[in-house]
């Protein structure tokens, strides 16, 4: 972008804060780059092995209150740093599950629980997932007992320790039972016909997500309590209570319950009959918002104790008690999220909840059958990362993923249009270790008097070719705007002119235009998804044509080289008919004067006004640093005449919904998610 399209000072907003951390500590947050953000941190280890790294499943990471950083542990991320081990025998299911290193543990095929009701003892930092619809537990189930932390059990079948009496006392045989853990995911699983209860929290256990799971054909569905204190957080959405008579759930003593878009069924005529349906007890706070119940009796109820407001909820067919009353909490104070309408709910849960056939399996990705390593100490095959790419055969079928040790790696690096399927990894322990870095900017000389570079043309890192992949590292552009004064300084560190590119887990730093997300031409589709990472710049530091997904990032706003604040956080330049920028529970943050950035404005590149520049900023944190008129014009043209809208955003820098700041309805809301930027495009497969 050209120097003149930079000028603009933008005004007004606030600095933010880390995804689903309360706003209250709010200043305990670091600005520049953040403390770790929702579930990953910049501690965080890349998957272990290139195996894992083609399985997106093993990096997923929970939302709701499970992602909020609290009692020392980042997020719920489970076992994602250490090895996936297969397990198709109890004894190898024990073993790995109860030991002290992390694993992602894969159950493929049917285990029982001998001796029948047995539960076994879950460690710290495990994933335990079902491979496909294929992992079944039988006849037991799990035990996380206190202090247990950063546990996922995902896609598996619990189920058959029902020992012939459905309000079993002679049998405490849970499919998964928590006794002062925190930090659990609970995830697409169907839990049936136990003994006692299908999920019981207990004894303070908190920072719990129960999500998309099938919860079916039993006495007693989901107990939460067993304490005096008030102190669990507990988000559970999109699950489907089918035939299950009470504790559906039942929820005692809960500081922060939120539950959303859950189907609630009990089918005519059938031997379990619902004696009720959300249940808040003692001093719990509930919000219940767009869920369905149907044939329920007694569908929400309340302790004259408890508070609950509801919000959105449908009820078919339902008789008896429909309660609420009292104050409770705004769940986005702690989380992003996204209700689906509620009418679409019973058909939404029962198509999406349980197990997966794509969840714990190979995906279609051809194997990685080419690894080149780079170290700048000369222990890998090549020296420079640029030297590994030339290496990449020409129209390359298959995956080839170039691992780069630890180290500062100043260079440009090109990956050409005819080179597809390259993986740039870092094998750091954190994304800062492994640094590529250069200094162009815009206007600086060519070597040999053959003009300046241009904006695109300064890139450190520039891809042209498709289903690129970059992770686990840095990509930097350290333009020196104090010493360059007379230099046009925009100065691109990572620059995408291709489709289907994944940024996972990565660093793009610079200050002015620092990420240029393109396609080759405007006929091509340009679909990035950037995930997990950190974006810093100072004046439209996002910015260009492609269809982008930033998801679960940090936007870190910067001073320029003076000490001033003011700029612009994107400048998309959407074709018509195109998706543009879509940036969606991430936070907003930096150390700049409050309202001195905006969120956007329209980059009409070259004055053509055919194009429809969009940029839609939802369920996110917004900081101090944001002006209330977050909207900017630029070059003549204005921004109400384009795309730009927020939706359910939070945070100092939030404001107020007016013309100066559109907001999405509900139904527009729900056309903008990263699904539909993304297409039949599943990054990482």
């Amino acid at each position: 972008m050209r120097t003149t399209q930079h000028k603009a000072r933008h005004r007004r907003r606030r600095i933010g804060l880390t995804v689903g951390i309360p706003l209250a500590t709010a200043t305990a947050v670091g600005v520049s780059y953040g403390g770790a953000f929702g579930a990953f941190g910049e501690d965080a280890r890349p998957e272990a092995g290139a195996a894992t790294a083609a399985r997106a499943w093993a990096r997923e990471a929970a939302d709701g209150f499970a992602s909020v950083n609290a009692l020392g542990q980042t997020g719920t991320y489970g076992g994602r740093d250490g090895a996936v081990v297969t397990v198709k025998n109890l004894a190898d299911l024990e073993k790995y599950a109860t030991a002290s290193k992390p694993y992602v543990i894969v159950v493929a095929g049917t285990i029982t629980m001998t001796p029948k009701g047995k539960e076994i003892k879950v460690a710290s930092n495990k994933t335990i997932v079902g491979a496909g619809t294929s992992g079944h537990i039988v006849g037991g189930g799990f035990f996380l007992g206190q202090g247990v932390h950063n546990v996922i059990i995902r896609n598996l079948t619990i189920r058959d320790a029902y020992a012939g009496t459905w309000n079993d006392k002679d049998h405490d045989w849970d499919a998964i039972q928590m006794d002062g853990a925190h930090h659990v995911w609970i995830d697409h699983n169907n839990l049936r016909n136990m003994a006692d209860g299908l999920i019981d929290s207990r004894k303070d256990t908190t920072y719990l997500t129960v999500s998309w799971n099938q919860l079916k054909n039993d006495n007693k569905a989901f107990g939460i309590g067993w304490t005096d204190h008030v102190t669990a957080d507990i988000t559970i959405h999109h699950n489907w209570f089918h035939e299950t008579k009470q504790r559906n759930p039942s929820t005692d003593n809960v500081a922060h319950a939120h539950l959303y878009n859950n189907f609630m069924q009990d089918d005519p005529d059938s031997s379990i009959t619902s004696s009720y349906g959300n249940y808040a007890r003692g001093g719990t706070k509930m919000v219940l918002e767009n869920s369905y119940f149907e044939g329920m009796n007694n569908p929400v109820t309340k302790d004259t104790t408890a508070a609950l407001v509801q919000r959105g909820n449908v009820f078919v067919n339902t008789t008896g008690r429909n309660e609420s009353g009292g104050t409770a909490f705004d769940p986005k104070t702690y989380y992003g999220y996204t209700l689906d309408p509620t009418a679409e709910v019973p058909s939404k849960v029962k198509s999406g909840a349980g197990p997966r056939p794509a969840i714990g399996t190979a995906t279609s990705q051809a194997p990685a059958t080419t690894t080149l390593t780079v170290a700048k100490d000369g222990s890998g095959r090549y020296e420079t990362v640029q030297a590994a790419v030339d290496a990449v055969p020409a129209d390359n079928a298959s995956r080839v993923v170039i691992t780069v040790k630890p180290g500062t790696y100043r260079e440009t690096v090109r990956i050409p249009s005819n080179k597809p399927h390259v993986t740039l990894q870092g094998t750091g322990g954190s994304r800062k270790d492994t640094v590529i870095v250069h200094g162009n900017a815009s206007g600086t000389p060519k070597p040999g008097g053959s003009g300046t570079y241009g904006t695109a043309g300064s890139a450190t890192v520039a891809v042209e070719a498709d289903d690129f992949q970059a992770r686990n590292l840095t990509v930097s552009n350290d333009f020196d705007e104090k010493a360059n004064p007379h230099v046009s300084a925009q100065a691109v560190a990572l620059r995408t002119a291709a489709d289907k590119i994944l940024l996972d887990s990565v660093i793009i730093t610079g200050d002015q235009d620092t990420l240029l997300l393109d396609s080759a031409t405007r006929a091509k589709p340009g679909r990035v998804y950037m995930t997990n990472s950190y974006v810093v710049g100072t004046v439209d530091f996002i910015f260009g044509s492609a269809t982008a997904a930033i998801d679960r990032s940090v936007i870190t706003l910067k001073k320029r080289w003076d000490g001033t604040s003011g700029g612009c956080v994107t400048a998309p330049s959407t074709p018509a008919g195109r998706k543009g920028f879509l940036i969606t529970n991430s936070a907003f943050n930096g150390d700049v004067a409050p309202g001195s950035f905006a969120l956007g404005r329209p980059w009409h590149a070259g004055g053509d006004a055919s194009l429809d520049p969009q940029t839609t900023v939802r369920d996110s944190t917004l900081g101090s640093g944001i002006g209330a008129a977050p909207w900017s014009d630029m070059g003549g043209f204005s921004w109400k005449s384009d795309r730009f809208a927020e939706y359910g955003n939070t945070g100092p820098g939030a404001g107020t919904p007016s013309g100066n700041r559109p907001q999405l309805r509900d139904d527009q809301a729900s056309g903008q998610e990263v699904g539909d930027w993304l297409g039949d495009w599943t990054p990482g497969s």
